[in-house]
């Protein structure tokens, strides 16, 4: 069963918006003013306790201390924490110590050897996104023909996915999950219409 994340959350509404589609997962970016996305701790805490328990929470985080994604792992306020900068092996063991709570580690993927490099990583999850990241569009699918069926790690597969092209995302490459962003948004905002439509497209693998 794939399970589907809507990354990016930011106002009350994209809250009730993914209440209502009920995907597995959903992102908060955290500490980032650099992204539109970005909240606060506060706005978090306030954003959390509107979502509904079926809708696990992943806090997405950009080289930040490690005691932020820690202690929100310890509080339950996250499930996960997504590292997308450039958290290396140390970071993620010393926040497993810290928090014992899972780990998704993020990966640019260029070139087969990224692919290598991301199954590679002692994170629990794997995320393969676009070389440039927050694009919209999708890397070269092609570079996972050789590696997605003999990895053991579970992987996101992220970048330029839509209603259209999840279905052969799914079937040819079997991630553990799709993660949506901006293929979700219009003009730059969450679209309630488009988030019942792409996790309605994954739901329908599962007929």
């Amino acid at each position: 069963m794939t399970k589907i994340k809507i990354c990016g959350l930011s106002r009350p509404e994209d809250i009730d918006y993914v209440n209502e589609a009920c995907p597995d997962y959903c992102g908060f970016v955290i500490g980032v003013p650099s992204s539109r996305r970005n909240v606060s701790v506060e706005i978090l805490y306030c954003l959390r306790r509107r979502l509904s328990g079926a809708v696990k929470a992943i806090g997405v985080f950009v080289n930040a201390e490690a005691e932020l994604p820690a202690r929100l792992l310890q509080d339950g306020v996250i499930s996960a924490a997504q590292l997308h900068g450039q958290e290396d092996e140390a970071y993620i063991r010393r926040l497993r110590e810290r928090s014992g709570g899972k780990i998704i580690k993020a990966f640019s993927v260029e070139s087969r050897k990224d692919v290598e490099r991301a199954f590679a990583s002692s994170a629990d999850m794997v995320l393969l996104d676009h070389g440039k990241g927050g694009t919209g569009e999708t890397f070269d699918w092609r570079l996972l023909e050789d590696c997605s069926g003999k990895a053991e790690k579970p992987f996101f597969l992220a970048g330029g996915l839509n209603p259209e092209n999840i279905p052969e995302a799914v079937q040819r490459y079997r991630p553990y999950g799709v993660d949506l962003s901006s293929a979700v948004e219009t003009g730059g905002r969450k679209d309630r219409e488009k988030i019942l439509a792409a996790v309605a497209a994954v739901r329908s693998m599962e007929r």
